[in-house]
């Protein structure tokens, strides 16, 4: 009875700490709950047991989601008897919390309490402008797979996983806009050379530009001229660029081509030249035919270059004036001249005047230049009843010699002559030869038009 009072019976009551976690998908928490490992000494209510001859001294060892490996020298149906000793550990996943090994004692308590908790890894932060998604929430193992919106790149490691320690692997990445915006520029044109000019306006809508990532568009810039302007003959190329809020840039071009649709090129006439507006054979160009002093024109005056590139009308011909020395008055000679050739009336008392002589001779040799400058010489030579008055082989009669002797205030008496301009203004008089320099010199100065000082600037002196 005294042994049955001393080995009084205790009943040990172990509850095991259970953990159970609840993952929020999603969210990147969780809650985690314990079940804590309680001891619980009763009174002693039977006899105790002979504890050298009774194998379970101390409880057996149950830990939850982990392993005890005992050693005890009585052998190894003896996991739980005094003086047994467990290694204890975890499976994979969970992490051992309290000592790695306990003893049983005399007691009948272990040395210690352990429970394994699940290894988890924290909530990883959201990634601007993308986002991950775990194969098992935070637990080991997971493995976080990342993603961008869009537009965006990925610049990092593109998956991470919950390792052991319970830190993740590698580090967090970002998402980065390295995408350039589109752009698309207007289709190429071909625009013909309005009437009359060598240029085109042109107008086009401006490119339609997208981006790819969040939409914004900083800047597009042209370059080139603006949509609206005229362009010259041949082919331009109008360039655009656009940035992003990056500043990614991408570009497009386009060409525009103006055509001149163009007549083929006139010949002047033999005798006379052309003189036309704009770029002379051009569509709307317009070519006016001249004839030159001495010649009459026979045809169209003006031809115009068509958007067939055909010109109207047929070319002209420059013939030699026609001199009517019939006439009634010298008025009505004098007219035959205007607008088309100055005159150069040389007077001489008799044809032996050295005066004379030397005049014609010198004027003479300056043939070219004297047709040249539209000059027409007229003589009056002698007396009456024998005087005699010429413009080239055409005769004058005496009256109306006597009307320009008159009406010119020239001498029989001696050498004099006198120059009348296309308008027959008396320009200028001399009383003594006057070389062909000199008379030329003066024409140059004093009576060329704008149109023939033009044109000798343009042709030189052929005669040279």
């Amino acid at each position: 009875p005294s042994m049955a009072q001393e080995a009084a019976p205790v009943l040990l009551v172990v509850l095991t700490r259970l953990v159970s976690s609840t993952w929020h998908e999603g969210s990147g928490y969780y809650m985690e709950s314990h079940t804590n490992e309680v001891y619980v000494e009763e009174s002693p209510s039977e006899p105790a047991l002979d504890y050298r001859r009774v194998p379970q001294w101390c409880a057996t060892l149950n830990i939850h989601r982990g392993d005890a490996t005992c050693y005890s020298s009585r052998g190894s149906s003896y996991r739980s008897s005094l003086g047994t000793r467990c290694e204890l550990s975890c499976t994979r996943g969970y992490r051992l919390v309290g000592p790695s090994a306990v003893q049983c004692l005399p007691n009948r308590h272990w040395s210690g309490m352990a429970y394994c908790r699940q290894i988890r890894c924290h909530v990883l932060p959201a990634v601007l402008r993308g986002s991950y998604v775990c194969s098992a929430g935070v637990q080991m193992d997971s493995r976080c797979d990342y993603t961008c919106l869009p537009g965006y790149q990925l610049e990092g490691d593109r998956s991470r996983i919950c390792m052991e320690d319970g830190r993740w692997s590698g580090s967090e990445p970002i998402c980065v806009d390295l995408e350039p915006p589109k752009i698309r520029c207007p289709d190429s044109r071909e625009r013909i050379a309005e009437p009359g000019k060598l240029t085109a306006t042109v107008y086009w809508d401006p490119p339609r530009v997208k981006d790819s990532a969040d939409g914004i568009i900083k800047r597009v810039m042209l370059r080139g001229p603006e949509p609206g302007s005229e362009f010259p003959e041949g082919e331009h190329v109008i360039r655009y660029t656009a940035y992003d809020q990056a500043y990614n840039r991408a570009s497009c071009k386009f060409s525009i081509r103006i055509q001149v649709r163009r007549c083929p090129i006139l010949k002047p006439p033999q005798n006379g030249y052309i003189s036309c507006t704009s770029d002379g054979n051009n569509y709307g160009a317009t070519c006016e035919y001249l004839c030159d002093g001495g010649y009459e024109r026979q045809g169209t005056s003006l031809r115009v270059c068509q958007s067939t590139q055909q010109w109207t009308g047929s070319q002209p011909l420059c013939t030699p004036m026609q001199i009517n020395t019939d006439v009634n008055s010298a008025a009505s000679l004098l007219d035959q001249f205007n607008e088309k050739r100055r005159l150069f009336i040389i007077s001489a008392p008799d044809p032996s005047n050295r005066y004379y002589k030397m005049q014609i001779s010198m004027l003479q040799q300056a043939a070219c230049g004297l047709d040249l400058r539209h000059v027409t010489i007229i003589e009056l030579v002698g007396q009456p009843p024998h005087e005699v008055g010429r413009i080239r082989e055409h005769q004058l009669s005496l009256g109306i010699i006597e009307e320009l002797r008159q009406f010119l205030h020239l001498t029989r008496s001696h050498f004099n002559a006198v120059l009348l301009d296309k308008a027959g203004t008396d320009r200028e008089r001399y009383i003594a030869p006057v070389s062909p320099d000199e008379l030329f010199v003066f024409i140059d100065t004093y009576l060329l038009s704008e149109r023939e000082a033009a044109r000798w600037a343009q042709s030189g002196d052929p005669c040279e």
